[in-house]
């Protein structure tokens, strides 16, 4: 991944949903401009959601997906509704597309219910409208196309551009923190996770993050923390780590310097921070026995000392004293039933865009379980996490 090119979870996501045969297939390869997906008269014919990262104006760069069609039957569509459903969770706009000569069914409306619920701005687009004799005049959340003829297809990229607030500006990873000049002290250890010869996707957004501020990024290994900050003729405004080695990180700065972890800014940048600060004191709480689950985002080779799988297990281990039994999750996948665990411990979610972390979060928060971050939870079991928030004074009134 390069520092140029945009990463699926920083573009806007447009889903496409319906029932098979409505045309969805037809319609991403109009909007897209390619033959994306394999059209046929034949329904059920996408099987697998199928994605296409472009650019597209007034929005900027997005991720399209086409979805199996949510009205699948049997043992195997089952599978793949679920499949459009996992879609549905991490979408910003959703196209709601049914076939002009049928209209709006039962399913539509239940899809509709699901969006409106959870709060995903939605176009309904009724298509194949060269087969109706008079095309209703459509109301505002509404488009009439027929992709195969390319009817209206420019005017629903301009709908779907009018649905974004595109002059609303994002909460930044780190850039509100900086004025101009300063200089922010990025501590990267080599990451045997991380492909060979980049950095990891957090530290890559983090560094741009710093330049579009105009500060000063530089960039060290743990073991170096202490002779570059020394180097240094401008003391730095902050200190920014790999959660993994936050103990040493702590132990090296100076208190008057800021100090956080990349994992902590993911939870502010496309998480809730304020949450997150909250659920991890139920750590006090854990028992013998008691389930927790650890959740990654994205799936990578493990290693023998996966912060997931094997660090922070041991960490809480060693802090509580207790037996407890920890659960695994990856990529894509997220547990529907969350009521046997007493504490998840998520990710910093820089692989998944900032629905679908919400979206986790809403869930567990639903289920009544408490859920951290990966960096909280370090900070706490080490003893630092009140430093390592400091940065955000809105966060100070839960930890004291």
């Amino acid at each position: 991944m390069s520092l140029n090119s945009t990463p699926n979870s920083e573009r806007i996501h447009i889903g496409i949903f319906g029932r098979r045969n409505a045309g969805k297939s037809s319609l991403i390869n109009a909007i897209t401009g390619q033959e994306l997906a394999i059209v046929s008269d034949t329904a059920g014919t996408t099987t697998d959601p199928v994605s296409k990262a472009m650019e597209l104006l007034p929005l900027g760069p997005v991720l399209i997906t086409d979805t199996p069609g949510l009205d699948d039957e049997g043992e195997l569509g089952l599978l793949r509704v679920q499949k459009s459903y996992r879609v549905l969770f991490k979408t910003d706009i959703a196209l709601l597309v049914t076939d002009s000569t049928r209209g709006i069914s039962e399913l539509d409306r239940e899809i509709l219910e699901k969006l409106k619920k959870y709060g995903i701005p939605y176009i309904k687009v009724f298509n194949k409208c060269d087969l109706l004799d008079k095309i209703p005049e459509p109301k505002a959340d509404e488009i009439y196309t027929d992709a195969l003829r390319g009817t209206n297809i420019y005017e629903l990229k301009e709908k779907i551009g009018a649905l974004l607030n595109l002059n609303n500006e994002s909460v930044r990873i780190c850039a509100d923190l900086l004025s101009p000049s300063d200089i922010a002290v990025l501590v990267v250890p080599i990451d045997k996770a991380a492909p060979k010869g980049r950095l990891i996707l957090p530290q890559q957004q983090t560094i741009r993050d710093i330049l579009e501020a105009d500060a000063t990024a530089v960039v060290c290994k743990e073991h170096d923390l202490r002779s570059t900050l020394e180097s240094l003729n401008k003391k730095p405004k902050i200190v920014i780590t790999d959660s993994q080695v936050f103990s040493k990180v702590s132990a090296d700065v100076p208190d008057d310097i800021m100090l956080t972890s990349f994992s902590i800014l993911m939870a502010r940048y496309k998480g809730d921070l304020e949450e997150n600060v909250k659920g991890v004191t139920a750590i006090e709480k854990l028992d013998d026995g008691d389930k927790v689950l650890i959740s990654e985002g994205c799936t990578h080779h493990r290693q023998c000392d996966d912060i997931g799988t094997v660090k922070i297990p041991r960490w809480l281990t060693n802090y509580t004293g207790k037996k407890l039994q920890f659960e695994f999750s990856s990529g894509g996948t997220f547990p529907e039933d969350l009521k046997p665990y007493k504490l998840i411990v998520h990710c910093g979610g820089c692989t998944l865009n900032e629905r679908e972390m919400k979206y986790r979060i809403a869930c567990a928060k639903d289920s009544g379980v408490p859920i951290t971050n990966y960096g909280i939870c370090i900070a706490y079991t080490q003893g630092i996490l009140k430093r390592s928030v400091e940065p955000f004074e809105y966060i100070h009134s839960l930890l004291d």
